[in-house]
């Protein structure tokens, strides 16, 4: 995986990853209320690879997402992202993130969440993926949802989660936090975080890892990262706030981490 341009080439730091030796597209996820758009993508002609579950920015399904699923499918895994917004609104019609938040993000509970993650594993499995390695990987909102879930599902064996909130969530419907649920989680986390990062205070991980260090086997096994310099989004390479040198780190991390979990 290449997070720089070759010699002589103009810098764009927007990564694209191609489809060569994959299976991958949209498709219509059967859910318990009719079907969501989902993206996914594979190794070609592997059956049982593990399964990683792949939740978006506040942004939805976009091309930044697929491409993550697109990378870790080249690292051998069963990478399915939903639209885990459909049933509220179409965030790419979005230019104003504070009016996106409250009229549709502030609208998904965490149960819809965590019942199309349950579908995503059930699909991926019908398809010859592995079931029963399971990962979840999430960025932002994804960050937060990515502990949630593997304190919710058994099915999780592992999970890294990019700078997502730990004491707060988006809008009335949150009824707990990570801070809440993180000591009794189903499986290892790596948490990955920015020191520059406003929205998510340095003393709300030192709480994180308190309680970490207090729960059980898996949440003992779970990590805080944080790179000093980098802010929110620092793995986005097609925003101004992507840092290379971290978001490789956090890359690495995350499939070592995959790697010894899966």
């Amino acid at each position: 995986m290449s997070f720089a341009p070759a010699a002589g080439q103009p810098r764009d730091t927007t990564i694209h990853t191609d489809s060569t030796g994959l299976e991958q597209g949209m498709f219509d996820l059967p859910v318990k209320d009719g079907t969501i758009a989902a993206y996914y993508a594979a190794p070609q002609r592997k059956k049982n690879a593990p399964v990683v579950l792949v939740i978006q920015e506040i942004f939805g399904v976009h091309e930044h997402i697929k491409d993550i699923c697109r990378r870790l499918a080249k690292e051998g895994y069963f990478a399915v992202a939903a639209e885990l917004y459909q049933r509220q609104g179409d965030p790419s019609t979005y230019t104003d993130i504070p009016k996106l938040i409250s009229e549709i993000v502030a609208k998904v509970p965490d149960d819809q969440v965590y019942a199309d993650l349950d579908a995503c594993i059930e699909w991926a499995g019908k398809q010859g993926a592995d079931a029963t390695r399971v990962g979840v990987t999430g960025f932002c909102w994804g960050g937060r949802l990515t502990w949630m879930y593997a304190a919710h599902s058994s099915k999780v064996k592992a999970g890294v989660a990019w700078y997502g909130k730990v004491a707060t969530g988006h809008g009335p419907l949150i009824k707990e936090q990570v801070l809440d649920v993180a000591a009794q989680t189903h499986a290892p986390v790596l948490g990955l975080y920015a020191g520059q990062d406003a929205s998510i205070p340095l003393d709300t991980l030192d709480a994180l890892r308190d309680k970490l260090a207090q729960g059980n086997e898996a949440a003992r096994a779970s990590e805080i990262v944080i790179y000093p310099q980098a802010d929110h989004g620092f793995l986005a390479d097609y925003r101004p706030m992507y840092r290379e040198v971290d978001a490789r780190d956090g890359w690495q991390r995350m499939l070592a981490w995959f790697q010894r979990y899966l």
